[in-house]
Order: structure tokens, then sequence, then C-alpha cells
């Protein structure tokens, strides 16, 4: 068939995706779970300053607000937060317990009962306590409680903790029972069925939870107190990222950890010993980023809800057998899932399409829209749909990436050109993104700009040698691989050697920096946001979850002093002699603008042009729609300039 599209320059194409567009993403939709048989997921309210929601999708389709108007369902737990509500039963009636965001308080609310009533005492300021990562025992509830030292939580002491449901601790912190407190970080707490176990995980500095953990059990007394913790799996070199019992009270534990390289599930009996139920090159679990993620969810027929997959993740249901049968469903990545029991309710997205809440039913093998992707659904046509592509470096080591090609279904491209191509660099760097529909993507390649998204060595999603390539070698594996893929392009024909250009925030602000002082020749272009520039000063100066994490990723402080020197992007900003954009946040206290404006003085060659946009109000990671639709179109316009095109209007 031939291609009937209108030829126009790439970077030309008129676009129907705005600035604006790509600003408003999607919805941020996390932390499903059920109330009675009622999905229910938390949801950001931008149109409400950013306060989380708890939504309900009801009987009749309907879907509302659990808790009266006000309420802010949010955690700051090690800063990234955590699961943030409980439903408190099986029924509806029963109600949920929460954090509140602005106090970050526990709260109990049932329907009909008014406002929710306080669980946990108040603090010596708001926000000094905070809880996340619930469970039932009796009356009272039992999660993870992290005490920070001052506003900056740059240092934090954590507790299991009991909390009677009857609201007396709100004004006696002596009614609060401190249960355990084993290791520096931990997860919240996983009660058996029955209520003679609990688990749960712990891990200490200088490990980060993807490095090494331990998964913990103990006995709980007929007072309610524990008896001693022991380890049953973890320890050097291996991280245990979930467990959870199995329904049938059989005293299984079923944990998601990587002896062997990979994040597996493994059941452990009585006799302590970890069996590999589905030994598979794949991972069946993430970095544990957030307090409370899940990713093996047992169910009470025996068998378990897995999500699993490299370099994707899908939904399968795993029996105890080994026997793994997936969903038919297009989704290439799941998050967030919780069970009822029988059924799994998740956020789920793919190529095609932006992050949806669904629920999925193992009986019938069907996938249910609960709450349909948030914005305009006419605008997807526009997107393109992304493939994997793995290149190889000089060592004869893989590099995975996430291809978008330019796209647009009524413009084609010149006949003989390759088109400018942008590299996104992800941010972590411990982590990685998605393949699957995203409108900031779509931004670019829609007006016919290629997008590669570089999975570089230590992100998550490929097993635990990928992820510690980036061992002691942040600055360095990063950037090497992210030229691999573009000369890899460049090979395949698809990118015009003169016309590539390389963008990313935070972590990945950090590679793209030292990516056009390592290869000037090789990027055209760069848009820069809130980067990490100067490890050393970050290092003192981030907070307790993260304070050691560079000794990972360059070594240890101060031994490794000369690498945090040598690896740092500022040591060779004076070789810098491509055009860039680099947009900061004032209120930025992760990587403050000191550190861009020192960037700034160190970049001196008049080749060098760059733009220097600042933003009152926004921190580490831009918020305002206003803000982030600004920074876009910044970047066009020096793409534009640096590639040779002119943007369509």
């Amino acid at each position: 068939m031939s291609d009937t599209r209108a030829r126009l320059p790439y970077g030309s194409w008129p676009s129907p995706i705005a600035a604006e567009d790509a600003a408003r993403g999607d919805a941020l939709l996390e932390w499903t779970g059920f109330l009675g048989q009622d999905v229910c997921w938390t949801e950001v309210l931008p149109e409400d300053g950013g306060r989380g929601g708890l939504m309900r999708r009801h009987a009749d389709g309907s879907i509302r607000e659990v808790l009266p108007p006000g309420w802010d369902v949010r955690t700051r737990v090690i800063e990234y937060g955590g699961r943030p509500w409980l439903p408190l039963g099986d029924r509806a009636e029963d109600g949920v317990v929460f954090t509140h965001g602005p106090d970050q308080r526990v709260h109990r609310w049932q329907p009909g009962g008014g406002d929710p009533v306080p669980l946990s005492p108040t603090g010596d300021w708001p926000g000094q306590l905070r809880y996340a990562d619930f469970a039932v025992r009796g009356d009272e509830v039992w999660c993870l409680r992290e005490t920070v030292a001052d506003t900056t939580a740059r240092t934090a002491r954590r507790h299991l903790v009991a909390l009677p449901l009857d609201g007396s601790a709100a004004d006696d912190p002596s009614r609060v029972r401190e249960l355990a407190a084993t290791h520096h970080f931990m997860t919240g707490p996983r009660i058996e069925p029955g209520g003679d176990r609990v688990a749960w995980l712990g891990w200490d500095h200088p490990s980060m939870p993807w490095d090494a953990t331990h998964l913990m059990v103990a006995d709980i007394r007929p007072d309610g107190r524990l008896g001693q913790s022991v380890p049953l799996m973890g320890g050097a070199h291996e991280a245990v990222t979930q467990a959870d019992w199995a329904t049938d009270g059989s005293g299984t534990l079923y944990a998601v950890s990587d002896p062997d390289g990979w994040w597996n599930v493994y059941a452990v009996e009585r006799d302590g010993l970890p069996r590999n139920i589905c030994p598979r090159r794949e991972e069946f679990g993430e970095a544990l980023w957030r307090i409370g993620l899940r990713w093996c969810l047992p169910l009470l027929d025996g068998t378990l809800a897995v999500i699993h997959g490299v370099g994707e993740r899908r939904l399968g249901i795993l029996a105890p057998d080994g026997k793994l049968t997936d969903f038919a469903d297009g989704a290439t990545e799941w998050h967030y899932p919780a069970t009822d029991g029988r059924r799994v309710a998740a956020v789920s997205s793919s190529p095609g399409r932006r992050r949806a809440v669904v629920l999925a039913d193992p009986a019938t093998g069907t996938v249910e829209t609960v709450r349909a992707p948030s914005g305009r659904a006419a605008a997807d046509r526009y997107a393109a749909t992304p493939h994997r592509r793995t290149y190889t470096d000089a060592d004869g080591e893989p590099v995975h990436a996430y291809v978008h090609p330019p796209h647009h279904p009524e413009y084609a491209g010149p006949e003989g050109e390759a088109a400018p191509w942008l590299v996104f660099v992800h941010g972590g760097p411990t982590s990685r993104t998605h393949l699957a529909l995203n409108q900031e993507i779509a931004y670019f390649t829609s007006r016919g700009i290629g997008v590669v998204d570089v999975q570089y060595g230590g992100s998550t999603g490929y097993g635990r040698a990928y992820r510690e390539r980036l061992r002691h070698r942040w600055g360095l594996t990063d950037v090497a691989d992210c030229a691999t893929v573009v000369r890899g392009l460049i090979a395949d024909g698809l990118a015009d050697p003169e016309r590539v250009a390389i963008r990313g925030g935070s972590a990945g602000g950090w590679t793209a920096v030292a990516a056009i002082a390592a290869d000037p020749e090789l990027y055209r272009a760069a848009g820069v946001y809130y980067p990490v520039l100067d490890p050393e000063s970050w290092r003192d100066e981030t907070h307790d979850f993260e304070s050691r994490y560079l000794d990972g990723l360059i070594g240890p402080w101060p031994a490794a002093a000369d690498r945090y020197a040598a690896q740092s992007p500022l040591a060779a900003a004076d070789r810098i002699r491509t055009p860039f954009v680099l947009l900061q946040g004032l209120d930025d206290t992760v990587c403050p603008p000191a550190q861009a404006e020192r960037l700034l003085h160190r970049v001196t060659d008049p080749r060098a042009r760059h733009t220097y946009l600042t933003f009152a109000g926004e921190g580490h990671g831009f918020r305002g729609a206003t803000t982030v639709a600004d920074s876009l179109r910044a970047e066009l316009r020096l793409y534009a300039q640096a590639l040779g095109f002119t943007p369509a209007g």
C-alpha cells in the first residue's frame, strides 16, 4: 500500500499535542485497593493543589471520593512515600485508615461517621512522625513509623508500631506500642493469617534496598508483643524486595528475592528453606523506592497474581507447581496491584494506552477498565508506537532502549532524509522508564523528532548484573551506554549524526551534562532539568534514605574522594561546547540553584550557547503545568536552532 501522507521536513510537522497538553500529562493513579466490592485508588488532583484523593468506583459506574472534602491521602516516609491507606475489613462499612498529607497523622474513617478521627499523636511539629504500610490485627492497626530529627529529614529513626483503633493514642502517646526496630530502614508488617507470626523487610546504611535487605520474622506473643526476630532470607548481595503470607493458613511465606541475580518468587515453608517457585531470568519485582510496593499477591485459591518480565511487566497467575499463565491483555506495564483474594486491581498502561485503573479477574481471564485514562483520547493517534531495541557496546555488553520513531498520521519526512533524534535519560539512576504511551514523548515524535529512551546500565528490570554495571561508575557507564545507543541508531540509518540531542532531569541531568562534556561532537544540543552536579555536597544535603546512595554509585566517602571529583559533571564542564538549556526550580533543596550556577560559571566555550530558566515556587521535579509547558517550548526552540528545523507555527 502506498504512503499517501504529505512530505514535510522532520521537526516541522504540525502537531495537535501542545506543550500544555504534554504538561497536563496523565492523571497520577496509584495505590489501588478494595472497599467492599468496589475498587479504590489514590489520585493526585492538580485542580486542588495536588492533593491526593482516595477515589472509588461505585456499582453504578460513578467515580467519587471516599473521604469528605479536603482530606489528602499521602505519606512522606523516606521522602518518596509509601502505601498510605488500607481498608479495615472486607465490608465497605468497616471504613479505612490512612495518612493525611499535611500533618502525616494516621486517621480512621467510617461511612456515616462524619470526618475522619486521628489515631496517632502529634509530633513536635507537623510531619515529624510519619506512617505507612498498614496491617490490621484485632483492635489495633500495625504500621511503619518514621521519626525525623528535623524538617530536612537528613536523620530519622524507624519502628514498627501498633496504634489502638479506638483513637486513644491520638492524645496519649504512651498508648502507641513499639513492636520492633531491627534495622535503620524497614517496611511495614505483614501479619500471618491466624495472627501467630509477623514478617517485614529491613536494611541498613550504606545499602540501598536493591543492594541488600533481610526478610525478618517474629512470633507474636499472646500479649501482642513480638518474640525474637530472625532473618529468613537476604543479606550481602541479596535483596528481598517483598514478602507476603499464603492465605490458606499453611504458614508459607512468599518472598520476592534475587539470590540468583533475578527477582524471582520463593516459597519459604516453616522449615525456613526457600524454594524458587518459577526460576526465570525475569524480574518478578522492582527496586523498593516506596514502602509497601508489591508485585506478588497470594490469592484465596492458592495461586499467586504476579507482575513479571524483562524490560516490561505483564500480569500473570502463578500456580504452586510453577506454571505461569499471563492475562491476554495488551498492557505492558502493571503497577500498584491489590487483591480482595479473588480479583486484582492495578494501574496498567501500554504503548497504545495511557495509565488506567483496571480490574483483572483470573476466573474469567478478563480485564475491565475502572478509571479510564485522562486527557484527549483523540490525540493518542499522534503518538508513536515504540519498540524495544538492544544494542551492544564495545565490550559486548547489551544496552537496552525504547525506540519511539517520528510519527504523524498525516505527514512523513522527505525521502532519503534521516530524522533528528532526542535521547531521553531517566532519573534515579536505579530506576527505569515504561514502555507506554507518553504525552511528553508524543510532543516531540508528533513533530517529526525521534525519541530513544535509554535504559542504561544501572537501570532496573534486567537483573542484578545489569543493575550493578553502574556500581562506582556513575557518570561513566551511563554516558557510554547513551553513546552506544546513539551510534546504533546512526548505524541503523535512523538518525542523522549531525542532528542528535540529549535531555534528562535530576540524575538524568547529571548524565546529560556529563555526556555533552564527554562527547561534544555526538550531541548538538541538551535539555537539562534540575541536575545533580556536585556529588560531594549532595551527599551532605540530601535526605536520610539517599544519604549513602553514592557509596554504591561512586564509592565510600572519603576513601573515594578522587572519584567524586573526577566523575562529577562539573569536572569536565570546561570541555562543553554544546548549546544547552538549563531549567531550575528556585526552591529545589535536592539540587539547589547554586549547583546549576556553578556549572554556568565553568562553561567558557563560546560555542556552548545556553539559556538558564529559573522558576519561583518550583522544587525538585516541576509540578506547575505552566512551568512544564514553558520548559518544553524552550527545549523545542533550542533543538530547532541546533538541529536545523523550523517547528510549525
